[in-house]
């Protein structure tokens, strides 16, 4: 979450059964999530244009097909994204890219050492498990299927994804004039559109996304080295929010397959977007009714936002506060676990030593890495998995690969820090947040002690950092979502930035509802994402000419408008089938840490 990363491109920063389908379930519990920083540069696209000349007297001879550019790898921990350290370099009451919440709180400056042995404190130490069955139940989070954290983490960059051209970006490097203001448009998988970013799109199919099926795995489209064409790179930092990406390219392409305009299949798939952070991914992280405090629904006339603390000056240009984006919406970190079952019997750490699997992205997914969703989110109509990967709890444990960052997500650099905790830490000092315990009483909230944190040194004065009050605060409360300080962020940033965007359906279409019980699972099914072998029984094979039957899904209902039914890149070498991970060889890859 705000947590999956820093760059230029932007910061970055449950429960039910279905039945049907029976389906064994192995064992296991966990989560990879956002890792740490990354930076997204704009992806460059054109169009050629067609020299005057003579009319040829015979037909001229065939041009050969157009090289696609290269496509934009992400990279991780290049600095903050541009226009962060607003408070600091313009002053705490100045809004543009970026924004102080609390604009009267002064700014949180710790001494960097008391940082940094927060920072070595928040390390779990626990090493990544060979089989998830073996998961420490104390920190799993039940209500939280695992998928919810990369779909945060898909969130964010698509809320944080920075669209200025390069030109205006250099020659405005504070973000006072030229930027995108956030919105939950999809940048990050339509970019500039068919005209602006033709490379994301299929040249023989006007109006589809271009999509990369190969080895039974649904991918992302890569040039002839293994990049991915995105709008946004970071999307393909791990193979988790690779393959949730190439899911909301899928279902665009069958609502173009069903007869739907580009226009209105775009519009579709935004909506249903928005409406899941709203009513499926935002109560899970804060609380139903935080969500229901903060909006108004009327018969007639938009979606209402009740926030009192986050009110852009411009509601047309909305701000990102640096509260939010460097440390409320960063609890997605303590959420990440070590490893997790991508599929039945397959667990797969988030970081291997070299010639192990892991889930680092940049790179064509793996054929054996395929993602069953069912052990990601709940599916309807599929039984639940024994093992389903849940979410970490909301505390100030992260766990240990994160401590120990590898180089392929920090550059190497003499003076590189790779614990993401110390990064989360000074940033947040860096970019002049305020403490915890003045945000809570800013918010007319009796905030915590650092007694009740936990926090005795002296040099403390009294105050916690922001990140960690929020950790610390959801912890105390059982660690299952977000408390007070923390949700209070999280909810009116995402709901009045929501409010904010008049092509949003808070505005747009107010009265729309895909349906009763509708979630993620729900939107799974509906883009035909769920991979055929995740509806198989692995002990029992079908007969010769014989396939399973998969299960039925439906259009969800909609109001307005009505919707029918509905290489060369280096990877690590794969295991042999059947082959367990060595534990010996699944530690953080090492690198230099300052």
């Amino acid at each position: 979450m705000h947590g999956y990363g820093d760059e230029t491109a932007g910061v970055c920063p449950f429960s039910g059964t279905g039945a049907g389908t029976t389906r064994r379930g192995v064992p296991r519990r966990t989560v990879l999530a956002g890792l740490a920083s990354l930076a997204a540069l704009p992806v460059m696209g054109g169009t050629a244009h067609a020299a005057p000349g003579r009319t040829p007297t015979s037909p001229p001879p065939p041009r050969p097909p157009a090289r696609r550019p290269r496509a934009t790898r992400g990279a991780h921990a290049v600095g903050n994204p541009r226009g962060s350290d607003i408070a600091v370099r313009a002053g705490r009451d100045k809004e543009a890219r970026f924004g102080v919440m609390f604009k009267k709180l002064p700014a949180f400056s710790p001494p960097d050492a008391l940082l940094t042995a927060l920072a070595l404190s928040m390390n779990d130490g626990k090493a990544p498990l060979s089989d998830v069955k073996d998961s420490d139940v104390a920190f799993d989070n039940p209500g939280m299927p695992a998928g919810y954290i990369y779909l945060g983490q898909f969130i964010d960059h698509d809320m944080t994804l920075d669209k200025t051209p390069l030109t205006q970006q250099q020659q405005d490097p504070r973000g006072m004039t030229n930027y995108d203001t956030p919105r939950f448009d999809l940048a990050s998988v339509y970019g500039k559109g068919p005209a602006g970013s033709p490379e994301l799109y299929d040249p023989a199919r006007p109006g589809y996304l271009l999509c990369n099926d190969h080895d039974g795995v649904r991918d992302l489209p890569r040039d002839d080295v293994g990049a991915a064409y995105l709008g946004d790179p970071r999307n393909d930092e791990n193979l988790i929010v690779a393959q949730l990406h190439a899911v909301f390219l899928r279902l665009h392409n069958r609502l173009r397959d069903q007869g739907r305009s580009f226009e209105q299949a775009q519009q579709q798939v935004r909506w249903h977007y928005q409406w899941l952070i709203v009513n499926d991914y935002l109560p899970r992280i804060v609380g139903r009714e935080v969500v229901d405090r903060l909006l108004r629904r009327r018969r007639s006339g938009p979606i209402e936002f009740l926030g009192r603390f986050y009110k852009p000056r411009d509601p047309r240009r909305p701000y990102m506060p640096v509260e939010y984006s460097g440390a409320a919406y960063r609890f997605g970190h303590s959420m990440i676990r070590a490893e997790y079952e991508v599929h039945d019997q397959h667990t797969v750490p988030i970081f291997a030593n070299e010639g192990y699997q892991d889930l680092r992205g940049n790179r064509p997914v793996p054929e054996d890495l395929w993602i069953d969703w069912n052990y990601f989110f709940e599916i309807p109509g599929m039984s639940t998995p024994d093992d389903r990967n849940t979410a970490r709890r909301i505390d100030t444990q992260l766990s240990l690969p994160l401590s120990t960052l590898p180089p392929t997500v920090v550059a190497p650099t003499a003076d590189a820090i790779t614990s993401l905790a110390e990064r989360n830490l000074l940033r947040g000092k860096r970019l002049g947040l305020p403490a915890g315990q003045d945000v809570a009483t800013a918010m007319g909230l009796e905030p915590l002690t650092n007694q009740q944190l936990g926090l005795t040194d002296p040099g403390w004065k009294g105050k916690a950092p922001l990140w960690f009050y929020v950790l610390k605060e959801a912890e105390l409360l059982g660690g299952h979502r977000l408390g007070p300080v923390g949700g209070t962020i999280v909810a009116e940033v995402v709901l009045g930035v929501m409010a904010c965007d008049t092509t949003s359906y808070f505005t747009a279409n107010p009265g729309f509802d895909p349906g009763p019980g509708y979630a993620m699972g729900s939107f799974l099914l509906w883009a035909d994402a769920i991979d055929p072998r995740a509806f198989e029984d692995p002990e029992e094979e079908p007969a010769d000419g014989e396939v399973d039957e998969l299960p039925e899904e439906e259009a969800p209902h909609e109001e307005e408008p009505e919707v029918e039914e509905p290489e060369d890149a280096e990877e690590p070498e794969p295991l042999e089938p059947g082959e367990a991970p060595d534990p010996a060889a699944t530690t953080p890859v090492p690198g230099p840490v300052v």
